[in-house]
């Protein structure tokens, strides 16, 4: 009974993938497969509430049950619901394609629940590619219009960028087994102590690494970014800047922590690729003028920032990065919710196509609003205590120049922030009729502004379950 319960979200997600692959299996069922959906992401919630309490591990310690894989599954789950609200009835997706759509989502939410409870590489490898392959799927499924075919050239980018960053990954995963002759993590922490600081050490770990890096849209592995949140739909474009970018942080405080707490060179690299990720996405982000791909490269940025967490090496770095990407999961959401519901019929939306947006709307206005002021890391939203944790984290174990570069950039991007509040609120437009928002709709908006606004007024419940979670 014990195992059942520590097993419960997972199960649910994969019996409802099954039900999801039969409702597949006849004609039509549009309707009932975003019904069972929506019913299957509730119960994974209420599942994941119920065996947050759970410690155990299973499958011959190769599934690792604890506080920390328990409370990611509560926020993959929170995270699935809000996804399902965020696409509503999927107006850019192919008509005969959206029963499919929904048993992939479910697929890749079942394989991210599996990757933060992963103690062992192989059993990584497999919740990965689980998570990750019903993605190259869903990019290429929107609705084709006249003159336009971009997502099949954004799933080609997303599946060659992909397939080359798991490659080096495996790469470095055999060194890594060839060095502590275990495929168990906990194994490797124990095997590789003693090598901390060894050069084919850090190698091994920073190959290992790149496939997460591609998975958080890191510096060098960004390239398919920008490109693939234009070309794919909103609800697909949302879901792939937001919850695999968790899992990936997740994973990957699983793997620097193999290389010790006192790991300079591994500190120092982990550094440089923070710095670069953030002004790349920064100085790329100020002339776009498609809203997804400014969302794309700020992501770029974002990923910078997260990173800054391991640069500490230290729990209180890895708390905070985990708490940062969980604030960022709420605000590009709100982000896209507002591009989702603006568009209509699923169209690209231009920072031009805001204005006039608080007459049109005034909530979206609101949400968008919040979503953005997050982004740029204005007080009091997650936005601002998330930087301001791992900023502190950083500082603590004396990376100062860090400090400094990353307030540097944090000012810079408020200037095209600025530019999507400008359109937004400030802006008129006469030609564009007002949005008349459903229930979901305005649900899904305080949903999300509660949200950013909860996390960042009263971080200390997140940050301290987290910091615990981490403790051996």
């Amino acid at each position: 009974m014990t195992t059942l319960a520590a097993f419960l979200p997972e199960l649910v997600l994969l019996l409802g993938s099954l039900a999801l692959f039969v409702v597949t299996l006849g004609e039509g069922g549009v309707a009932l497969a975003r019904k069972v959906a929506m019913g299957v992401a509730l119960a994974a919630l209420a599942a994941a509430i119920l065996s947050l309490d759970q410690r155990t591990l299973l499958f011959d310690g190769a599934y690792q049950v604890d506080l920390f894989s328990q409370f990611l599954k509560l926020v993959f789950a929170a995270g699935f619901v809000l996804v399902l609200l965020v696409g509503g009835h999927l107006p850019d997706i192919r008509q005969d394609l959206k029963p499919e759509y929904f048993l992939f989502l479910a697929l890749s939410l079942c394989g991210l629940t599996m990757l933060v409870s992963s103690a062992e590489l192989i059993t990584l490898v497999v919740a990965l590619e689980l998570s990750a392959f019903p993605l190259y799927l869903m990019v290429p499924m929107r609705r084709e219009r006249e003159g336009q075919r971009v997502q099949m050239e954004s799933a080609i980018k997303y599946i060659m960028f992909g397939v080359a960053a798991n490659g080096v990954m495996l790469f470095g995963m055999s060194y890594l087994y060839g060095l502590g002759g275990t495929t168990s993590i906990a194994g490797l922490a124990q095997a590789l102590r003693p090598m901390a600081g060894s050069p084919i050490l850090i190698a091994a770990l920073a190959l290992t690494c790149c496939g997460l890096f591609y998975k958080l849209a890191l510096f060098p592995f960004h390239f398919w970014t920008p490109d693939v949140y234009q070309g794919a739909a909103h609800e697909t474009a949302g879901l792939i800047a937001s919850l695999p970018k968790l899992g990936a942080v997740a994973v990957l405080v699983r793997v620097v922590s193999l290389a010790g707490p006192d790991s300079q060179a591994l500190a120092g690299l982990l550094a440089l690729l923070a710095v670069a990720s953030i002004f790349y996405g920064n100085l790329l982000a100020l002339g776009q003028q498609d809203f997804k791909r400014l969302l794309g490269f700020s992501g770029i940025a974002h990923a910078g920032y997260a990173l800054i967490g391991f640069v500490a090496m230290d729990q209180a770095g890895y708390a905070a990065a985990l708490y940062y990407l969980t604030g960022y999961l709420l605000m590009v959401l709100a982000c896209f919710a507002v591009i989702f519901l603006v568009s209509g019929e699923g169209a690209n939306v231009r920072i031009e196509d805001l204005a006039g947006l608080h007459r049109r709307s005034p909530l979206l206005a609101l949400t968008l609003l919040v979503g953005v002021f997050a982004l740029a890391g204005i007080p009091p939203f997650v936005g601002f205590m998330g930087k301001f944790a791992l900023l502190k984290a950083a500082l603590h174990k004396g990376h100062l120049w860090l400090v400094v570069l990353a307030v540097l950039n944090a000012a810079l991007a408020v200037y095209y922030y600025l530019r999507v509040v400008r359109e937004a609120c400030f802006r008129e437009s006469s030609d564009q009729p007002p949005i008349a928002l459903s229930w979901p709709s305005r649900l899904l908006c305080l949903l999300l502004i509660a949200g950013i606004l909860g996390l960042g007024i009263a971080p200390g419940a997140v940050l301290d379950t987290l910091a615990a979670s981490l403790s051996p």
